[in-house]
């Protein structure tokens, strides 16, 4: 599925600037015909926490805690559902930019895929085990920059690093990882269990992790990713709630050995999202997030399980989301398998990994009830050459 033809979106939240507010932002939804502006809505309405709704981005709402959030997201959906009384407070989406939707307080990404885990291990050590031996007994995980998340559309500049010993330069071997990412709100200390862990995940956003394979394999001897990932990390502009995911919940993968203790309860569920990749215009993957072997309760909780607490703004992400198909890998790794089989592209090109000026755009995809599907919007970015 293209970006153009997408379902329209659920209830989301973000934040744009612009429409006769320069240097200011403010929160807004997206609809059919532009964006809404919800904190206008809220104080002409007397809708539910004004102070919060015209703030200038979703910082002071995630700090809010669940109570509030299923309070907004209830009003909003009941407004959403009759457009012909949002016209006073529609925004044309010209003239409007996205920005970050909140503050990134911490970013830790995790690996939490077992067919991206196997395929990367298959790639790197094809004569060895491909799963790590702690892979299956606990979430793998390292933090990221929280300083380096941008928000959908904002271009990429190809990174330098240590390619190799004594070798230094622009990455060679650029790559993206689908991910989702889950907006943590609510700053308490640790540790969360399982049975309140959802309680603190505001909502999702869509990840993009990129990477510079070259700079990353060599600088991952021994600890983890570095400077082939902190560059930069690409979010959707709209978070769509956790409330809006109400029927796309599902029942995680099989697995052995069955999790310890406290990764286990009725929390421990999955996502029934479906991301699609598309590289240069092509729709080349369609990577899906209901196969995701940890879960994103099992994510808070194994954070949080030394102790360490939680802040409004925390982001995980999932790791790259792959399937076991070939058409649903979830990164050019993958896609190409190391850059030994090329990507065809329409038009005869080809790519391994990333040329400077291709535009990678992820789009997603989530069941209702009613088993129609809505989007969650896209996230975007386009490579720059290196300075």
């Amino acid at each position: 599925m293209s970006p153009d033809t997408s379902p329209p979106m659920g209830v989301a939240l973000g934040a744009v600037a612009g429409a006769g507010r320069p240097g200011h932002s403010r929160i807004a939804a997206p609809v059919d015909d532009g964006v809404l502006d919800v904190g206008s809505l809220a104080t002409a309405q007397r809708g539910p926490h004004p102070e919060l709704l015209t703030a200038p981005n979703l910082d002071a709402l995630l700090a809010a805690g669940r109570p509030v959030w299923r309070e907004v997201w209830e009003w909003l959906t009941g407004w959403l559902a009759d457009p012909e009384r949002l016209a006073p407070y529609r925004l044309p989406a010209e003239g409007l930019t996205p920005v970050l939707p909140f503050s990134v307080a911490d970013y830790v990404d995790f690996y939490a895929c077992e067919q991206h885990a196997r395929n990367a291990g298959l790639i790197f050590r094809p004569d060895s085990e491909p799963l790590a031996p702690n892979w299956k007994h606990l979430p793998v995980g390292y933090h990221g920059r929280a300083g380096t998340v941008r928000v959908s559309g904002t271009p990429v500049v190809r990174p330098s690093g240590q390619r190799g010993r004594g070798d230094h330069g622009p990455t060679r071997t650029l790559d993206v990882e689908a991910e989702l990412g889950l907006v943590l709100g609510d700053t308490v200390p640790g540790p969360v269990g399982m049975d309140t862990a959802l309680d603190h995940v505001f909502g999702v956003v869509l990840l993009n992790d990129w990477s510079a394979r070259d700079i990353q394999g060599w600088e991952t001897r021994p600890l983890g990713p570095h400077l082939g990932k902190s560059f930069a990390t690409s979010i959707s502009a709209w978070v769509t709630p956790l409330d809006e995911l109400a029927g796309a919940w599902t029942d995680p993968p099989a697995r052995d050995p069955e999790p310890l203790p406290y990764l286990s309860g009725a929390a421990d569920r999955g996502l029934d999202v479906e991301l699609g990749v598309h590289l240069a215009g092509d729709h080349v993957s369609t990577p899906p997030a209901r196969d995701l072997y940890w879960t994103p309760a099992q994510l808070v909780t194994h954070l949080t399980s030394n102790g360490a607490g939680l802040r409004a703004g925390d982001l995980l992400g999932s790791g790259t989301i792959s399937g076991p198909a070939r058409e649903q890998f979830g990164s050019l790794l993958e896609l190409s398998w190391g850059g030994s089989e090329p990507i065809h592209l329409s038009g005869g090109a080809t790519r391994t990994y990333l040329s400077d000026g291709d535009e990678v755009v992820f789009t997603a995809t989530a069941p209702r009830a009613d088993g129609t599907r809505f989007s969650l919007g896209e996230v975007r970015g386009r490579v720059t050459p290196t300075p």
